[in-house]
């Protein structure tokens, strides 16, 4: 039984389900390690946390999730920092309304959602390793469902313009993408002692639809009509990363609420195409000297 506070590496800490589940997990002891982009936005955060935990640990390391060098960085600090991690907890996405390419040259949906979170889990893996039962913890989606067609390896660099309408089924392929990685890093996991699931954090008013002009509005409605409440999408999060119901398993897929299991929509469970997936993204990340 560990006597050391759990440490915790959540991304997307600095706003919405990731900083409610961050002041969640610091109640109960966690040692955070939090990414962000902004200095202001996360000291903000570092307040709202001592607030109700006044003598809870917490570290941020800083840079943008949509670039993947930075990602890469982000993770070669972390690693030397926390030689040994218990929990990681890839929380950061974003629904964009419109086509952004990054400097790297990637659609910024697709390399904040997907190629992100591949990345730095890969980048801390031997800190997960020395924990001895660790667990990786994706925020996949529902939307999932609404993925259009999924066509590998293209789907991973295109960068063709799309309107806003057309923006959910690519939001949707890249929580799919979530969902067929944690089904394939489970597998080439097994035996390491880390655990590896994915979660579903139902519809949640929090950050929802940050570049609509009309979102401010629609959350104070939803939220006056007790639609979309956060608190449900932090629970099932809060027990993925430390519950003990959820310790010995992995490569699962879990609903919001009940925790109940997820049968992903095609072709999220289909075990050659998740390997497909995994070899293009390791292929594209190898290109782009990404990994080791």
């Amino acid at each position: 039984m560990k006597t050391t506070q759990p440490i915790i590496v959540i991304t997307g800490a600095t706003s919405g389900l990731g900083q409610l589940t961050a002041m969640e997990l610091a109640k109960r002891g966690a040692h955070l390690v939090l990414t962000a982009r902004s200095e202001e936005r996360a000291e903000t955060t570092r307040n709202k946390i001592r607030e109700i935990a006044p003598s809870a640990k917490i570290d941020f390391f800083f840079g943008d999730l949509s670039v993947l060098n930075d990602v890469k960085r982000i993770g070669l600090e972390i690693a030397a920092a926390y030689p040994r991690i218990d929990v990681l907890l890839n929380n950061a996405g974003l629904h964009a309304f419109e086509q952004r390419v990054t400097s790297e040259g990637f659609a910024e949906m697709i390399a904040v959602n997907y190629l992100a979170p591949w990345l730095l889990t890969h980048t801390l893996h031997s800190s997960l390793i020395r924990a001895g039962h660790a667990r990786v913890v994706n925020v996949a989606s529902e939307a999932s469902r609404n993925h259009g067609t999924l066509v590998l390896p293209d789907d991973l660099t295109d960068t063709d313009p799309f309107t806003a309408r057309g923006s959910s089924a690519i939001y949707g392929k890249t929580k799919l993408l979530n969902i067929m990685f944690t089904s394939e890093l489970a597998r080439h996991w097994d035996g390491t002692g880390i655990r590896v699931n994915a979660l579903n954090p139902g519809f949640n008013v929090t950050g929802l639809g940050r570049e609509l002009w009309f979102a401010s509005v629609l959350e104070h409605i939803l939220t006056f009509l007790h639609i979309g409440d956060p608190r449900r999408g932090t629970d099932i999060m809060t027990q993925l990363a430390v519950e003990p119901n959820f310790g010995e398993v992995t490569g699962g897929y879990f609903n919001v609420g009940s925790g109940a299991s997820i049968t992903p929509v095609y072709p999220g469970g289909d075990a050659g195409m998740q390997n497909k997936l995994w070899k293009v993204t390791t292929q594209l990340l190898e290109q782009r000297g990404l990994l080791n």
